[in-house]
């Protein structure tokens, strides 16, 4: 079992920047694959970026490419959601989520899944 804990979630301007941590519990957190998600009110739960077990691969939405960045720390059991230049339509509930193999990851199946953390862009 692994447990998600997002954290750094907030309100921040359009143009400012934010970055969400998740803190994973368990001794097999470098074993997984870690992706981020987000859900805005009315609209389903989408993809926002994705990142290997080893961190040499990542993957992002087409909306955020250029202006977030997935990264993790292996040692800390932390994956991170570096997001510059924000705008209103990047407003949602972002998730943290673990994929515990690779196979999975390439498919889009995550197995845990964080509580979230709220994101506000005003304009």
């Amino acid at each position: 079992q692994v447990q998600l804990v997002e954290s750094g979630g907030g309100l921040v301007q359009a143009g400012g920047s934010l970055r969400l941590s998740c803190a994973a519990s368990g001794r097999t957190f470098s074993n997984y694959a870690m992706g981020w998600f987000r859900q805005a009110p009315g609209k389903e739960r989408e993809f926002v970026a994705a990142i290997s077990w080893s961190g040499g691969s990542t993957y992002y939405a087409d909306s955020v490419k250029g202006r977030f960045t997935i990264s993790r720390d292996n040692a800390k059991n932390t994956v991170y959601l570096q997001m510059n230049s924000l705008k209103p339509e990047d407003t949602a509930v972002y998730y943290c989520a673990a994929a515990v193999t690779s196979s999975r990851l390439q498919r889009g199946e995550f197995d845990y899944w964080g509580q979230g953390t709220q994101v506000t862009v005003s304009s």
